[in-house]
């Protein structure tokens, strides 16, 4: 079977197999060999379930044991990348546009996983189906967060009425990553108070 054929393969995500119970750390050896190889290749199709192995220190069989396919381990991968969004406490708009704010800001900073990003959503042209899978597990979640968030706020009045939501949404991810690649990452991992700043500039322009 060829690189491309593995990525093809077992498209619809199926049940795991039962068998022996999980190793915590065989998953996370798993995890992190799969991101320093990606991280360090030229792009998906180099990357392969034997390479993988050896780099983590297990057999294939104990990865096939957890994934059906190269595919599924790349998503459940690059799914990791993202720190998961904290339970918003819905007193304010204001304050939970902050929370969200410093996990964006948290994991823009991170260069490394920055980079394993960017060059796996690099690959649409040749692998679709595969980053499809990728942006509805890793960059869908917290678009549709963020959205509900800000449409929470228009209707508290705490926005404006006519707020165009997505536009919204490109600001404030536009700021961050503003910040992050022209601060060099400096100014956005060491001010504690960039988050607010940030927000409160917005909400400058998006409230009522």
């Amino acid at each position: 079977m060829t690189t491309t054929d593995e990525f093809q393969a077992a498209g619809a995500q199926t049940p795991r197999p039962a068998g022996r119970p999980r190793s915590a750390r065989a998953e996370k050896a798993i995890i992190d060999a799969t991101l320093d190889l990606v991280g360090e290749s030229a792009g998906l199709s180099e990357l392969s379930i034997e390479a993988i192995a050896a780099r983590a220190g297990v057999g294939k069989t104990t990865i096939y044991r957890r994934w059906s396919n190269k595919e599924d381990l790349l998503v459940d991968a690059l799914s990791t990348l993202k720190t998961p969004l904290p339970p918003l406490a819905g007193v304010s708009v204001r304050d939970d546009l902050i929370v969200y704010a410093r996990v964006v800001l948290r994991d823009a900073c991170d260069a490394r996983n920055r980079c394993v990003m960017n060059i796996a959503m690099n690959e649409a042209e040749r692998h679709p189906r595969l980053v499809e899978r990728i942006h509805r597990a890793t960059i869908e979640p917290r678009r549709a967060a963020i959205a509900a968030l800000l449409r929470r706020g228009v209707a508290t009045g705490e926005l404006r009425a006519d707020l165009d939501v997505p536009i919204a949404m490109a600001n404030l991810a536009g700021t961050v990553m503003w910040y992050v690649r022209t601060e060099g990452g400096g100014e956005a991992a060491g001010s504690s108070d960039l988050a607010e700043r940030i927000v409160d500039h917005l909400l400058a322009g998006l409230g009522p």
